[in-house]
């Protein structure tokens, strides 16, 4: 069995979390824990899952770092290393809850600074989700930074006096976090941008407000605005019906509807008139014409502390379906207010509320506490009438606790009982005591009420006096309740502790626990009663036993079946004849029925839904522009031959030659001669003879070489423009600026005949 519950990982957390709610719960679990390696590691994440104190984490790291190894809030002596941390964030990462009350004496500042700025990872508890931190200086309201990681879903803060810096930590709340559930409770206002800073706090299911300024219109128009919210708890101590109502100012329509409840100021001596708004409204509150919205739609959970009136106004603005409703009211109320209270209670919530919570204020309470010491005294008792509930169909649980309206009827018990008759849980005042010749007005046979009508009731707290039941009660089987398990009777007297349990057994003959107050040292103890009850609970199991049994022995007489026996009868009949006549009319009845049916014309178009959808199925075009022009470069190459002009002796020295050798002469020195030979040419004939020279020399020399030399260079040309054109390629960007930048006095012309060296 053991096997098979730790193979169902819930079924094993649903046991160790009932170890851990037994006395000394956190003890055996811990020895538990180390018993087996299997069960070690479920038994420490319960064990670890809720601190209300940082001290266990200190304790966590080596005793040679510590100040004083048994005081770990001392701090730490020196500075932990990162395998100081291992043991720490080990266990850090199972802690989903923690609670923190700032006292010095308790914790030392240093021990922050240590987790500041020596910790190796962001956050020390990863996994946190809920933190609860109360705090009065604004170095305590820092630290809390260092715990909001992402995964935090709740925060609890309670601040004990007037911090300055409250709105800038808000900020840095709503920038590192999304909570789902924000509780702020502090004896100062709130900030004047307390909406403003929240506004990014989209998914909050639960809000809780206890400050000065938490009923403002302001706040009740930002939280009626959140989608989420199922939970809300409101303060509304000390505040007037006024300011109650104020809440909803703008969520609430006025209800001005004709011309008349316009206002008719014009801007000229508006201080002078009389501001009839709150008169309007209290008009139309009165005759029921004042409308609301549907604010808090979603609302189920609805917490609230004042006084009884205060309570009653605010719940008659809701339109919410309400499962949950805790008040916390002043005690004793107002017997009206009560009186009203229950009624509206029960007429706007009495198909959907499921638990009904009363309580007493702290300052209520305060009394009661004077009152238990020994110098208190006894206080007053009142009567709390309850004649009011009705048709709680629904309700489930049933808790009325305070100190001083602790007296009730058994007629209450048949009203809760008529009006409830699903309750499975009652508590009425089970702490309440009287001394002295007051005696509880409820009887042990008034609960038969209950136990006849409530069948799924099975928790009873309440206090009574146990007197000896009735006949008509011990006979009738109707008030036997199988469901009643658990009865609390705390200071209930006793009068024969054997027609208790008689009557006890009676009602409840399953009953399983049995409590009352048996301290000696609490206030209101009576010995008589402690031991009156004793006894009864030393005898119940016995009757017990004895009323089931007969109760089975009468079920198995009822249901035996009957003996049957054989038997002979003579059936010899005698035949006499008798001539009688019989008419027989049958009775008609003529019933017509008529049928028709109901029919409805309904016309359902059905008409397609069609889309008229353009397609451009255009192809679209580019226009693109390609130059090919040929690059075209012209060079030219200057082939001036250098001149030089040099003076030449052209006088001929007479020598004697071989024969066929001419001559030539100067033809100044020709003509100053007289005497001329016969082999002189004329004058006239010399140019004719120079010419002839130069076409010779051009045909036959100058001509043959200039033809080759003139191929060689258009070749090289050729060969030089192809080369500039790979070039230009390269470079397309300078074609035409180098085509242009080229005089056309140097192109070269290749008509031009070279010039041969």
């Amino acid at each position: 069995m053991f096997l098979a519950i730790l193979r169902d990982p819930e079924a094993t957390k649903k046991l160790l979390e009932s170890i851990l709610d037994s006395s000394n719960g956190r003890r055996s679990l811990s020895r538990l824990a180390r018993t087996c390696r299997a069960i070690c590691d479920p038994a420490l994440s319960i064990l670890w899952r809720e601190l209300d104190s940082i001290l266990p984490l200190i304790s966590l790291f080596p005793n040679h770092l510590m100040k004083r190894s048994r005081r770990p809030g001392l701090g730490l002596a020196k500075a932990p290393t990162v395998y100081d941390w291992t043991k720490l964030l080990a266990y850090g990462e199972r802690v989903l809850r923690i609670t923190y009350t700032e006292n010095p004496s308790n914790m030392a500042s240093s021990v922050f600074t240590t987790f500041s700025e020596n910790r190796p990872q962001t956050y020390i508890l990863p996994h946190l989700q809920q933190l609860v931190w109360k705090v009065e200086t604004q170095a305590g309201l820092d630290r809390c930074l260092l715990f909001l990681n992402p995964e935090l879903q709740s925060l609890v803060l309670e601040v004990g006096t007037k911090l300055p810096q409250l709105s800038s930590f808000l900020v840095d709340v709503c920038s590192r976090t999304q909570l789902t559930s924000f509780s702020f409770s502090s004896p100062t206002n709130l900030p004047d941008n307390f909406t403003d800073l929240l506004r990014s706090q989209c998914s909050l299911m639960k809000l809780v407000l206890v400050a000065p300024g938490a009923l403002s219109s302001q706040v009740g128009q930002w939280s009626a605005s959140l989608p989420c919210l199922t939970t809300l708890e409101l303060d509304l101590t000390g505040r007037s019906i006024i300011a109650v109502e104020g809440f909803f100012d703008d969520i609430v329509h006025s209800g001005a509807s004709t011309p008349s409840d316009a206002s008719s100021d014009s801007g000229v001596f508006s201080g002078d008139e009389i501001d009839f708004t709150e008169i309007r409204k209290s008009s139309l509150r009165l005759t029921g014409d004042l409308q609301t919205i549907n604010a808090f739609s979603q609302l189920r959970e609805l917490h609230l502390t004042g006084e009884v009136a205060n309570i009653a106004v605010f719940l008659r603005h809701l339109t919410s379906t309400l499962t949950r409703l805790d008040i916390v009211i002043e005690d004793p109320p107002d017997k009206t207010d009560w009186m009203d209270l229950s009624s509206m209670i029960c007429e706007r919530f009495g198909k959907t509320l499921l638990g009904l919570h009363v309580t007493a204020t702290g300052s209520s309470r305060f009394n009661e506490l004077v009152r238990s010491t020994s110098r208190g005294g006894d206080g007053p008792s009142r009567r709390l009438p309850l004649g009011n509930i009705n048709l709680l169909t629904y309700l489930l649980r049933l808790e009325i606790d305070l100190p001083e309206s602790v007296v009730f009827y058994d007629e209450d018990l048949a009203r809760v009982a008529e009006a409830c008759p699903n309750v499975e849980i009652l508590r009425l005042c089970p702490v309440s005591r009287f001394s002295g010749p007051i005696r509880p007005s409820l009887s042990l046979e008034g609960i038969a009420a209950l136990t006849r009508s409530c069948r799924r009731l099975h928790t009873l707290a309440l206090v009574l006096d146990a007197r000896p039941g009735s006949k008509e009660i011990l006979r009738s089987h109707g008030v036997s309740s199988r469901s009643l398990l658990r009865l609390h009777v705390g200071h209930s007297n006793v009068h024969d502790p054997l027609q208790t349990t008689i009557l006890l057994s009676h009602l409840a003959p399953y009953l399983e626990t049995l409590k009352w107050f048996h301290e000696k040292n609490r206030p209101g103890f009576i010995e008589v009663n402690a031991q009156g009850w004793q006894r009864v609970s030393d005898w119940l199991p016995h009757l017990q036993d004895v009323r089931l049994g007969e109760r089975q022995k009468a079920s198995e007489y009822i249901s035996a079946p009957r003996q049957k026996s054989e038997r002979s009868v003579d059936a010899t009949t005698t035949r006499i004849r008798v001539d009688k006549g019989l008419q027989a009319k049958l009775r008609t009845t003529e019933m017509a029925t008529q049928v028709s049916p109901l029919l409805m014309n309904r016309l359902v178009e059905a008409k397609p839904h069609l889309f008229s959808v353009l397609v451009d199925a255009t192809p679209s075009l580019v226009d693109a522009s390609i130059e090919a022009m040929p690059c075209l470069t012209h060079e030219s190459v200057g082939a001036h031959p250098n001149t030089v002009s040099r003076e030449v002796d052209g006088s001929l020295s007479t020598e004697t030659k071989a024969v066929g050798t001419m001559v030539l002469l100067d033809y100044q020195e020709l003509q100053n001669t007289h005497a001329r030979p016969f082999y002189v040419f004329p004058a006239t004939h010399v140019p004719i003879i120079a010419g002839l020279f130069s076409f010779a020399w051009r045909v036959f020399i100058s001509y043959p070489l200039s033809i080759p030399m003139h191929m060689i260079d258009m070749s090289l040309s050729m060969l030089h423009t192809q080369r500039k054109k790979y070039m230009n390629e390269a470079e397309p960007d300078n074609h035409a600026s180098a085509s242009h930048s080229i005089p056309s006095s140097d192109l070269l012309d290749h008509d031009t005949p070279p010039v041969c060296l």
